[in-house]
């Protein structure tokens, strides 16, 4: 029988320079309840270092209102614009600098690894991972950035990851994995 997680505050956010998406779900029992879930717009802003501020203060803000437990961020993957990834390693950094202010734990999810842990597949779409998140969680609307979505889908996939080291061990096929994760599989 595996061991049902403590109940659990967890912040997911898929950085960004021009849109920071966040997700809050508290992980009570098998199944985690959204909190919240939304956008930081930063297209308003010219100057790059003010985008990084603002990033920032959004985040502090987010720990400060919702005390979560732990803090899961998409990890910045490998792109052919140099100048696009360091903003984004930037953002991504100020966002865990802001965690580290509040002595949140980090942990770190490459974009493949959580639409794989969220739709079973690593190269889903934006959009199939947010349908997932909208089915699993019940959302009564979809956002309108997805980023909003993928923040959350950080949050999840942190939450599954967790699951997953406190039970009994993992599936040694998919009907056993169906068997195990009924909420999981549409």
């Amino acid at each position: 029988m595996a061991k049902v997680p403590a109940e659990k505050i967890i912040l997911g956010i898929d950085p960004g320079t021009t849109v920071m998406g966040y997700g809050i779900i508290e992980a009570k029992g098998k199944t985690p309840v959204m909190l919240a879930m939304g956008v930081l717009e930063l297209s308003k802003y010219s100057d790059h270092y003010l985008k990084l501020q603002k990033i920032f203060e959004r985040v502090v803000s987010l720990i400060d209102y919702y005390h979560p437990d732990e803090l899961a961020i998409e990890a910045p993957f490998y792109g052919k614009n140099v100048q696009s990834m360091l903003k984004l390693g930037r953002a991504q950094g100020v966002a865990m600098a802001a965690a580290l202010s509040r002595s949140l734990p980090i942990f770190e999810y490459a974009p493949l690894r959580i639409k794989q842990a969220i739709t079973g597949r690593g190269n889903a779409s934006k959009e199939q991972v947010a349908l997932f998140l909208q089915q699993y969680l019940k959302l009564q609307e979809m956002p309108k950035y997805l980023d909003a979505t993928d923040g959350l889908a950080a949050a999840v996939c942190h939450f599954f990851q967790k699951q997953n080291l406190v039970s009994s061990g993992g599936a040694k096929s998919w009907k056993e994995f169906m068997r195990q994760n009924p909420g999981r599989v549409k």
